[in-house]
C-alpha cells in the first residue's frame, strides 16, 4: 500500500493512496511544500500535477477522502460544509479526483491558518 504523509505543523496526516492517475501523480511529486488556503471547512493547497479530472471525480466528498481538484491544481480536503454545502455535507467547490484515504480525524483541520507551510513525502512502510 502506497502511502503519503502530510504534515501540517503539529497535524500529521498519513493518506493510503488509490489506484488512481492523480495519486500516481503526487505520489510521484513527494517530496514538496506548499502553503494551506482554507474556502469553508476545507483546506486546500496548489500542486501542479497536469492531471485530468477522472470519470469518478465528485464534488460531494466523506470526512478522510482527499481530493484534487484540476482547475487550480489543488489538493482539497474537506473536514465540514463549505459555502456549496446543503446542511452538514462537504461539498468541494467542483467535481474533484478523489486520490487517497486518511483515518486521521481531518476536523483537525480547523487549527490550521492560512499560509500554514505544508509537508507532503512519502511515507515508507
Amino acid at each position: 500500500m502506497r502511502k503519503l504523509r502530510l504534515v501540517i505543523g503539529k497535524l500529521e496526516i498519513e493518506a493510503e493512496l488509490l489506484e488512481t492517475p492523480t495519486a500516481d501523480a503526487l505520489y510521484a511529486a513527494a517530496p514538496f511544500e506548499a502553503r494551506a488556503a482554507h474556502w469553508g471547512e476545507e483546506v486546500y493547497f496548489t500542486v501542479p500535477l497536469g492531471v485530468e479530472r477522472e470519470a469518478g471525480a465528485r464534488d460531494v466528498v466523506q470526512p478522510g477522502e482527499l481530493a484534487f481538484r484540476v482547475e487550480g491544481e489543488a489538493v482539497v480536503i474537506g473536514y465540514g460544509p463549505t459555502p456549496n454545502s446543503e446542511d452538514t455535507e462537504i461539498r468541494l467547490a467542483m467535481p474533484a479526483n478523489v486520490w487517497g484515504v486518511t483515518k486521521t480525524d481531518v476536523r483537525q483541520l480547523r487549527k490550521v491558518e492560512a499560509g500554514d507551510l505544508i509537508r507532503v513525502d512519502v511515507l515508507e512502510s
